[in-house]
């Protein structure tokens, strides 16, 4: 008999950095329901080695990965055409934020896991708080670190249910040195450069925060008090950095991001500004936004129809070094801006350009 069934249910686990034991967890919940009669399977594990790890898996079916050829090279993946087929009650899928081979489908692990849950399967999965994109910015600034792989913070806010897998920093160095993280060679340059323990401290932070937001008042708001948030870009490349921070402000408020950029028409943009344009149309997207392009050589005049018309409530702005030195000469744009929208409440956030983040790239620690 096949049971039909709607979408499945996402149980998502997350934790500060690796080895706080978030596959661990992942692993000894899914026993337990296999215990009492879940049909359990995993879809795809990444225990770095770890015995403890290793060991919990045992017992467990595993769907072999798909193995495919990419440029003469033998490549594997999650198999998604396979879990499908097997239709088990719940699918383990390690690392989320993950990459995709080259020649994949898909170019995430987290669009994998999409199509399993819409197609009625429950999954349990993991994720490091580091992945989330609109912490990208904010990551590399504390911790001098450029996170490669990320994945949409509508991929958290969606899941059904998230489990916070918690250690102090003190025990993770711990772990580290006792070589249940990385490899022993690999130690000390962890210690060092990420592991070191005031990115754990604002890591950690970070995800108890991001946990801690996600406990909604279920009392509804009425819409005439309800935030809305406005950011403005522009061809520059801060436009990126400023999005993710619109976007934070937009999640901890609970309010609808619009994303606007008014281009003069008369004006080309170059190869650069367009790949730009497009990278911002997929973060605003990626944030569950709605992106307004204006063509129109009043810049100011266009913000502010919009932000009446959307009664708009928050409004960030970029500030960078060149406005800052032409504010000399004059009033600014946010100053001209405020005055038009004087008295209709509106808050103005004006974000200043950062100095350049310590070297550092990180794929997936």
């Amino acid at each position: 008999m096949i049971r039909i069934r709607g979408r499945g249910r996402h149980k998502l686990f997350i934790g500060m950095a690796p080895g706080v034991g978030k596959t661990f967890r992942m692993l000894q919940e899914a026993q337990q329901l296999r215990r009492d009669g879940t049909d359990v399977v995993i879809g795809v594990l990444e225990t770095h080695g770890r015995a403890d790890t290793a060991a919990q898996a045992e017992g467990l079916e595993r769907v072999p990965l798909r193995r495919f050829q990419h440029q003469g090279v033998w490549l594997e993946e999650l198999d998604l055409a396979a879990l499908l087929l097997r239709r088990a009650q719940l699918v383990l899928v390690d690392e989320l934020a993950h990459t995709n081979a080259p020649g994949s489908e898909r170019t995430k692990r987290w669009q994998d896991v999409e199509l399993l849950l819409a197609s009625g399967l429950d999954v349990y999965s993991t994720v490091n708080i580091q992945h989330l994109e609109s912490l990208n910015d904010l990551v590399a600034q504390l911790t001098g670190v450029v996170v490669r792989e990320r994945l949409p913070d509508r991929v958290l806010e969606r899941a059904d249910e998230v489990v916070l897998v918690d250690v102090t920093p003190e025990t993770l160095q711990e772990r580290l040195r006792g070589g249940k993280v990385y490899a022993s060679e690999k130690v000390g340059q962890a210690l060092a450069n990420f592991f070191q323990r005031r990115n754990l401290v604002a890591l950690r932070e970070l995800a108890l925060r991001e946990v801690a937001d996600r406990v909604d008042d279920e009392t509804p708001l009425d819409s005439s008090l309800r935030e809305r948030v406005l950011v403005c870009l522009s061809t520059y490349p801060e436009s990126k950095r400023l999005l993710r921070r619109a976007a934070r402000l937009a999640g901890f408020m609970d309010a609808p991001l619009l994303v606007v950029i008014v281009l003069n028409p008369q004006t080309f943009l170059s190869r650069e500004e367009g790949v730009l344009l497009e990278e911002c149309t997929r973060l605003c997207d990626d944030f569950g936004g709605e992106f307004l392009r204006i063509d129109s050589d009043d810049v100011l005049g266009s913000i502010a129809k919009v932000a009446i018309e959307r009664r708009i409530t928050q409004i960030v702005m970029g500030q960078s070094p060149r406005s800052r030195g032409r504010a000399l000469l004059g009033r600014s744009l946010s100053e001209k801006l405020q005055q038009r929208l004087a008295g209709r409440n509106v808050d103005l956030h004006l974000i200043a350009d950062d100095p350049p983040t310590a070297a550092g790239a990180l794929t997936r620690p």
